[in-house]
């Protein structure tokens, strides 16, 4: 039976890294989930995990030559995962929903790519960001949006007594 090319330094190597992967977008996940977004424990993951592992394929790849074919790679991922991110995008009426889910995804992307990068420290300061994002920020988000409500509110009143009146 033929032997398989596996040096297990390198897989032990890659594990670890598509796992780092997995781990710091498992929490993103979580919290979608938890908020009943469409996108979340299954897919946050799996974005990561794919970046991660689409950059380390190339990684035996030396020179200006492997330099330009992880520059392409990056940009085909940067673009698709924004077209992924984009499906989490929901127009409803005058308001738009599932912008930070979308660039959640994206950001997902970004932690696979510096951590096949060997970029830990970018990919742990972007995933305690994004949940930080996500979580910490609710309560200024509803603040946000209860001012914008009274403003619009006000606008309308404001609107109808300065209505013609037709008796």
């Amino acid at each position: 039976m033929p032997q398989l090319p596996i040096d297990g330094h390198i897989l032990l190597v890659t594990a670890g890294k598509i796992g780092a992967a997995y781990a710091l977008s498992l929490p993103t996940g979580w919290w979608s989930e938890k908020q009943g977004h469409a996108v979340g424990i299954r897919t946050f993951p799996i974005v990561a995990m794919a970046s991660c592992g689409y950059l380390l394929t190339l990684s035996g790849i030396g020179g200006s030559d492997g330099l330009s074919a992880n520059s392409r790679v990056l940009q085909g991922l940067v673009a698709g995962i924004g077209f992924v991110g984009g499906g989490a995008i929901v127009k409803e009426g005058v308001s738009v929903r599932g912008t930070a889910t979308a660039a959640s995804i994206w950001n997902m992307g970004a932690i696979g790519a510096a951590i096949a990068f060997g970029r830990y420290e970018v990919a742990i300061v972007l995933a305690l960001l994004n949940l930080l994002t996500l979580e910490g920020l609710v309560p200024l988000k509803k603040r946000l949006d209860r001012e914008e409500e009274k403003k619009e509110e006000a606008e309308k009143k404001e609107d109808g007594l300065n209505a013609p009146r037709h008796d």
